[in-house]
């Protein structure tokens, strides 16, 4: 199938704009390969450290460059039920890496927090900052120039973009991406969303809500919405750094066991060893990065990632912007419904077809780069993004791979390109006289999605909240939330405002959302105008907002606009809020550094600097 014309456009662009930056990152991946393996030039007492802790077979082969070396990277924690399965999985790879003639060693752990926990804490004020603190954590887990590949263990929201741009600083190793999978189903969707309404509204006690939440979040594995850590999977899946079908299958099974063994042996076949050298730098390219923005508007995945994917694909020496998510938005049609944008979870998603009718339908459509690199080229799969249109199965007790499915289970869920829930993206770019911002328009029914109403405006979260208990609320009005962005707190996702916004909603009352703060995949029935740039503490509009002015937020024609004469406007003097209380507490103290050096929203809120590549 021909490739779309948009595709192709704005691939081009990407091309052309990260020429330079490009070439510099893959003069420097050829520099950091050096001699093969890297362990063959440290000293001997360096070498002597590294592999003090081995058994003595294994120290003998690493002495003597005769096998490969695995790290494994690994962000288990006992805090996110996706990532307590990860305890096991060491000990996994280990004995698969042995059976393939091959050495794994656990490089380092990576710190992971649980933005479930956090949520409307101040601990959220760390969440976006830790990605970076984790892209460190990596380099230094691989900094010992001990591998010759990594394999990479990490799920939710924070923790693959962090490992990602870590693996993508060593781009010289081989990668794969190892996910442990999603919990089984639990209270359905639909009436979680009603008791936490419910509880808002002061018609449920907190004993209810308690309830209600332990049968959503009842086990180990990925919580089953489709927010940023489920978005993550299908985002390593579609760029080729898992294995086929490896995404959603549940823990703790025996498929799920096989293809971590799967992914330790594909590894060991990657290195520059084995004669089959795929350095995760050289597999990551414009067209992988173009084919993960496609992948997350098919899906209307996290709005997150329209600040991951920037920092991402920066980390590789390309450069892109929300321009190019919203062009390609025109272009890529909905195809999955999953909560929040329907009422069905990633178990029932994957049951439907799942990403590999996903990706067949968007690789026939001609929506997808199908002749990138991946980690399983040349194998049984095939090349490219063709191997993907395979499932995994257990066969013989080993993981194996089949034809999908060349039909949806359930078009409630899952749709072909050829008939869309939408014909465009989940995802849109709104621009105007308030700046550049981002709205998740895939669970916003088409009649709620423009809102023109007076301001109210609240400096926190929690001001908001306070407005709303107090009855003060019930009314047209767009909720200005200010000063929520990476420099002032490290714009903390604003989930507490979901289910009063949404309560207000169902009374009747236009609402909508505009902060420059984040509210990230769980964004659901409310019009929210996120991500907000420039922020308010640098200078953004948000700034100089009034309680009373109106806003115009329309979703279809991606506007958002201030209607104030613009005279008066400019005119007004900035508001400076007191932020104070946003740099202690919490270990926010440690990360001023961050706040101060933080790049904007379109540039990936990232503090690494400006050519980190």
């Amino acid at each position: 199938m021909a490739l779309h014309d948009t595709l192709r456009r704005v691939t081009d662009r990407v091309i052309q704009r990260s020429a330079g930056s490009r070439a510099r990152y893959l003069q420097r991946l050829d520099a950091q390969k050096g001699q093969s393996p890297r362990r063959g030039a440290l000293g001997c007492g360096n070498l002597a450290h590294g592999f003090a802790g081995c058994a003595a077979d294994d120290k003998v082969a690493l002495a003597g460059n005769r096998k490969s070396n695995i790290a494994i990277v690994s962000a288990y924690n006992d805090m996110l039920s996706a990532h307590q399965p990860f305890e096991r999985f060491p000990a996994i790879i280990k004995k698969a890496a042995h059976e393939a003639g091959v050495v794994a060693q656990f490089a380092g752990g990576v710190p992971a927090m649980c933005d479930g926990v956090t949520q409307g804490r101040d601990g959220m004020e760390l969440s976006l900052f830790s990605r970076d603190v984790i892209a460190q954590a990596t380099a230094i887990a691989l900094s010992h120039d001990m591998f010759d590949a990594a394999l990479y263990l990490g799920i939710c929201d924070k923790i693959v973009p962090g490992l990602l741009i870590g693996a993508l600083s060593f781009g010289h190793l081989p990668a794969i991406f190892v996910p442990g999978g999603p919990m089984p189903s639990g209270l359905s969707n639909p009436e979680k969303a009603r008791i936490r309404q419910l509880y808002a509204e002061g018609k449920a006690t907190r004993d209810d809500l308690l309830e209600a939440e332990s049968k959503s979040y009842h086990s180990p594995g990925t919580c089953t919405f489709y927010g940023t850590a489920n978005s993550n999977q299908m985002l390593m899946e579609i760029m080729g750094l898992h294995l086929p079908g490896a995404s959603f299958i549940n823990p703790n099974t025996e498929l799920r066991d096989a293809l971590t063994v799967a992914a330790t042996q594909r590894a060991a076949q990657l290195t520059e060893q084995a004669g089959n050298y795929a350095p995760i730098g050289r597999l990551v390219d414009e067209r992988t990065i173009v084919n993960a923005i496609v992948g997350l508007l098919a899906t209307g995945g996290s709005t997150n990632h329209t600040l991951h994917l920037v920092a991402i694909a920066r980390a590789a020496g390309i450069h892109i912007d929300w321009q190019d998510f919203s062009d390609l938005s025109g272009a890529v049609p909905l195809l999955a419904r999953v909560y929040p944008n329907g009422v069905s979870d990633v178990n029932h998603f994957h049951a439907a077809g799942g990403l590999q009718f996903l990706i067949a339908s968007l690789l026939d459509a001609g929506l997808l780069h199908g002749d990138v690199a991946t980690v399983v080229d040349g194998t049984e799969q095939g090349s490219g993004l063709d191997a993907y249109r395979h499932e995994a199965w257990l066969k013989d007790g080993k993981a194996a791979w089949r034809a999908g499915t060349p039909t949806s289970a359930d078009t409630s869920i899952l749709r072909p390109a050829t008939d869309p829930f939408d014909p465009s993206g989940g995802i849109r770019l709104l621009t105007g006289n308030a700046g550049r911002a981002i709205i998740k328009v895939s669970a916003v029914k088409p009649q709620h999605r423009i809102v023109e109403a007076p301001a109210i405006v609240f400096e926190s979260q929690d001001e908001m909240l306070a407005a709303f208990k107090r009855g003060e609320l019930e009314r047209d009005f767009i909720a200005v939330v200010r000063f929520q962005g990476p420099a002032a707190n490290g714009m903390p996702e604003l989930h507490k405002l979901t289910p009063p916004l949404g309560v207000l909603q169902d009374k009747g009352f236009k609402v909508a959302l505009v902060t420059d703060g984040r509210m990230s995949g769980a964004s659901g029935k409310v019009p929210a105008a996120i991500h907000l740039t420039p922020e308010a503490l640098k200078g953004g509009s948000l700034a100089r907002i009034q309680t009373g002015d109106v806003v115009r937020l329309d979703g279809e024609a991606g506007t958002l606009d201030i209607l104030v004469d613009a005279t008066e406007f400019a005119a007004r003097p900035a508001a400076t809020p007191d932020l104070t209380a946003n740099t202690w507490g919490t270990g926010r103290n440690l990360f001023g550094a961050m706040r101060a050096h933080v790049t904007g929203a379109e540039d990936g809120a990232h503090s690494f600097g400006e050519d980190f590549a």
